[in-house]
């Protein structure tokens, strides 16, 4: 394409999983459909599709009751309409010298394919791969203690009460954490009210 940018789109394509499923119909359309290694969260459990489509749009092909834009929302200019009121002198409504303010958020539309696709990588990296790090390609969610508890199964280390300790150590860890924060807030508190008090004595 002479663009060293769609290049780089192609290695992350590749590092990703990710497959060109775009048809030719939808290629002269200027549409590019991918398909990402990834089962969505829907009754049908297919792979995520996302598309990038020449009127500058990018969507979801197949992950709800119905394609939905990715891209960015933005509020509109403000549209101003006139307001009518009632007259019973008129016998009906007139209008007035009133305007009432109206703002829509729309999608950010993104004319450039290039620039579609450097977003599209972006969003699923962040969307489906990062946020969703933890789903295999079934679509289920794996907590840790569950994928350590079937490794130690395979390698024969496995005892009844391996699932259990480990979400045990898991909520002492986070109520450990909890306890750490709380004394640093406490002391943040302190040197604040030290200080505060400080700031009144140099003021009286």
């Amino acid at each position: 394409m002479g663009d060293a940018r769609y290049e780089r789109v192609l290695e992350r394509m590749d590092l990703l999983g990710i497959m060109d499923v775009t048809t030719t119909r939808q290629d002269k359309n200027g549409t590019i459909v991918w398909k990402l290694p990834i089962k969505n969260s829907w009754m049908n459990g297919k792979l995520i599709e996302v598309a990038s489509f020449k009127t500058g749009y990018v969507r979801n092909q197949n992950s709800g009751y119905s394609n939905y834009q990715l891209n960015k929302r933005c509020e509109s200019e403000p549209q101003y309409y006139p307001v009518h009121e009632w007259c019973d002198d008129a016998n009906g409504y007139v209008k007035t010298d009133k305007f009432r303010q109206y703002t829509t958020r729309s999608c950010k539309l993104i004319p450039n394919e290039i620039d579609r696709l450097e977003y599209l990588i972006g969003y699923c990296l962040k969307n489906y791969y990062i946020k969703r790090a933890n789903e295999v390609a079934d679509g289920k969610l794996i907590p840790k203690w569950t994928h350590e508890w079937e490794l130690e199964k395979a390698n024969g280390t496995y005892s009844e009460n391996t699932g259990a300790m480990a979400r045990i150590n898991d909520m002492e860890e986070r109520v450990e954490a909890e306890k750490t924060y709380s004394v640093k807030l406490e002391k943040k508190l302190f040197d604040l009210q030290n200080k505060l008090a400080t700031i009144n004595r140099i003021s009286e």
